[in-house]
């Protein structure tokens, strides 16, 4: 006879299946929409070698390389927001809103402003650097907040709101004493994928961004064990001082290299996570691939609409994330503060 079937999978990959089909559909719209309209007939025809040197021209060297970034940031900004909430067992947790993306902003701006670095290839490692730093801090703080049993995660929310806005301070500052670096400041600070198109100069932090993910799927068996506890996590036999080194270098390799590629884009390891264990629960052998794509499909999104809404002119990334964003997290401070009630 044989055992009973096992059917506790079938839903997590179905909402995996589902959620790369949506990922397609976005693609293929991304690549049809901007301040010219092609099609998705006339996208398929150019993807597969026809159409005339200018639709070539906009789709292969502007949407195709733009579309790429879009889901391969927003991939790697939805799973640091795993991390980082599996870390410090806190639901409010998210690169954004906890400096992390904030701190590698920072330190690219200090590069270009500075020591006069313009090429990806030179400040990436700066922004590996600050969001490095940034995690660091994330880390010790909600340490400390889980060492206490009144602890609320809105304490965490706002450290890093104030990290954030001394950070942004600072940028502020080096606008100000540097207006040359005023059109990068705005990358950086607000979220934008408009004009950002080579990718053999974004390569480095493609690779770090896999390695980031690769890291963290394996890493998905720990966070199940410290989501119980430090001490249940301990018996299970986890080394948490490996552990959190362990996730604290691919949050910064992800954050780091998805600054790079789309700027400081706020709410993505947020919302993405979230929506995700509304589907298929809090364990994360799921829940990371499903937020990667989840992450892809927001940023996509995201990006299609802010080519839409003020054509031929574009509303940065960032702030449609923002906008979407911040009724989303009101929604889950709630949600957290009565499930904590």
């Amino acid at each position: 006879m044989g055992g009973p079937t096992p059917t506790v999978t079938v839903q997590p990959l179905a909402w995996l299946l589902g959620s790369l089909l949506v990922l397609g559909a976005a693609i293929l719209v991304g690549f049809a929409v901007g301040s010219r309209d092609l099609g998705i007939p006339l996208v398929w025809a150019t993807l597969m070698g026809e159409g005339d040197v200018e639709t070539r021209a906009i789709l292969l060297d502007q949407r195709v390389p733009r579309t790429l970034i879009a889901v391969v940031g927003g991939a790697a900004l939805a799973v640091a927001g795993v991390l980082i909430q599996g870390h410090t067992r806190n639901p409010l947790a998210d690169p954004g809103l906890l400096g992390v993306t904030a701190g590698a902003s920072l330190m690219v701006v200090l590069a270009i402003a500075f020591l006069g670095i313009s090429a990806p290839s030179g400040y990436l490692w700066f922004a590996f650097a600050g969001s490095a730093a940034a995690a660091i801090l994330v880390t010790t703080l909600g340490r400390l907040a889980g060492g206490r049993r009144d602890s609320s995660p809105a304490t965490l929310v706002l450290a890093g709101t104030a990290i954030s806005a001394v950070l942004s301070a600072i940028s502020g500052v080096i606008l100000i004493l540097s207006t040359s670096t005023l059109d990068l400041f705005r990358f950086f600070t607000v979220g934008s994928l408009s004009g950002v198109h080579d990718l053999d100069g974004l390569r480095p932090a493609f690779f770090c961004i896999a390695i980031g993910l690769v890291v963290a799927v394996g890493h998905a068996s720990t966070l199940d064990a410290l989501s119980l506890g430090d001490d249940t996590a301990r018996a299970l036999g986890r080394n948490l001082g490996r552990s959190r080194f362990v996730g604290l270098g691919a949050v910064t390799l992800l954050t780091g290299g998805a600054v790079v590629l789309c700027g400081s884009l706020g709410f993505v390891g947020l919302i993405a996570p979230h929506l995700v264990r509304l589907l298929v629960g809090p364990g994360h052998r799921w829940l990371i691939p499903i937020s990667a794509v989840m992450g892809g499909i927001i940023v996509l999104a995201a990006d299609t609409l802010g080519r839409v809404i003020l054509r031929p002119a574009e509303l940065p990334v960032g702030v449609i994330v923002a906008m979407a964003g911040a009724p989303a997290f009101l929604a889950i401070v709630v949600r957290t503060r009565r499930s904590r009630a």
